[in-house]
């Protein structure tokens, strides 16, 4: 690939109940997903709360890791990976980030999807979506398939396994900075 560009695959913990349930669960350190086309991480997306008060209320949403729900986990810890892909994949993830940007009124989190990983039965509905499944299904629409999964199928550890992702931070969140010798 001459045209090379990377994306960048953020695994969080923010240590809230809901965390804590599904780590119970996984024994997975990171158990949330985000996608981000620069390494700043401020065009970030992902499935997760609306509002950082009230995890009942999920859907699509642009996460900003100084505000908003990680402002208030300041605790929060995290992985992020680089994936490699071609300028072309590029357009493509944007153009299906696109279609969730024009329509997130009508994106809800897919709870029952979470619950579907537990049974490994892929749980889909139309415009319901759970964080890692999210990131999949942006990453499969544009042509990268990393898995033999169903994105309804696939966890943030998935992507913590994933041999393609180049690690580039681990630690808390907030001490994240941007090497710009990389």
């Amino acid at each position: 690939m001459t045209d090379e560009r990377s994306i960048y695959i953020l695994l969080t913990n923010t240590g809230t109940l809901f965390t804590r349930v599904i780590q119970t669960y996984t024994k997975a350190p990171y158990n949330h997903a985000s996608i981000s086309f620069d390494r700043e991480l401020t065009e970030l997306y992902s499935f997760g709360r609306k509002h950082p008060s009230n995890p009942l209320n999920g859907g699509f949403v642009k996460e900003d890791i100084q505000t908003g729900t990680y402002s208030k986990y300041p605790n929060t810890t995290c992985v992020i990976y680089e994936l490699r892909v071609s300028e072309r994949e590029v357009e493509k993830m944007k153009r299906v980030l696109h279609i969730f940007i024009r329509s997130r009124q009508k994106y809800m989190y897919n709870l029952l999807g979470v619950l579907g990983i537990t049974l490994k039965e892929p749980v889909e509905f139309s415009n319901s979506y759970f964080c890692s499944q999210f990131v999949a299904e942006i990453l499969q629409r544009s042509g990268i398939k990393l898995w033999n999964k169903l994105p309804a199928l696939v966890t943030p550890d998935d992507f913590r396994q994933c041999e393609q992702l180049k690690l580039v931070y681990e630690g808390r969140l907030r001490e994240y900075q941007v090497n710009p010798d990389r």
